[in-house]
């Protein structure tokens, strides 16, 4: 169970609180430093699924908690960057990736529970759309936005983007599990009838 793969991603849950207190500190650095860190644990995310599939080390445990360790350091990033720029022009774009996060793992565990959880798996877009994410939060931790408004701007530009990419792939998703769900439906249907 714990191999090299599960210990990075179990590193990326434990650097959350470091974030949080490095993000609060009356420092100076503590931009950069959040950035650092942030950017840090993305890079474990790389690889620890890149030394799972190489190391042949995929388990179980491991295909459970990466996920969940990736969703809980962006929520708790968009968070406390949404704490920092409490306007309605931020909180869409975290309220869009932190709701779609939910939905999509609800989707996925039900349809594990159906059996057929090969069909939402990961796509290119949701690929494109974390890349986008991640740096767009790194960007937007790394640099107080009173001083860099151009780097400010363009963090805020590539979370809108990562957030149209995430409705675009929760669309995508949606529409390949909607034969199960309506299904489902269509069967409760006929019950009551």
């Amino acid at each position: 169970m714990l191999n090299l793969p599960n210990m990075l991603t179990l590193l990326r849950v434990a650097l959350i609180p470091l974030l949080v207190v490095v993000f609060y500190l009356p420092w100076d650095a503590r931009y950069i430093a959040s950035g650092a860190i942030f950017a840090f644990a993305a890079l474990t995310d790389l690889l620890d699924g890149y030394l799972a599939r190489k190391l042949n080390q995929e388990t179980p445990f491991g295909a459970f908690l990466d996920p969940v360790a990736d969703k809980l350091i962006v929520a708790v990033a968009l968070i406390i960057l949404l704490e920092r720029n409490p306007s309605l022009a931020f909180a869409i774009p975290v309220i869009v990736i932190i709701s779609r996060e939910i939905v999509i793992s609800a989707l996925r565990e039900w349809m594990a529970e159906i059996g057929d959880r090969t069909s939402v798996a990961v796509s290119n877009i949701g690929k494109i759309k974390t890349t986008l994410q991640m740096v767009a939060i790194i960007v937007l931790l790394a640099f107080d936005p009173t001083q860099f408004a151009v780097l400010g701007g363009l963090g805020y530009v590539l979370l809108y983007a990562a957030a149209l990419l995430t409705l675009w792939s929760m669309l995508v998703y949606l529409k390949i599990a909607a034969p199960q769900l309506l299904q489902g439906s269509q069967a409760e249907s006929e019950k009551q009838d």
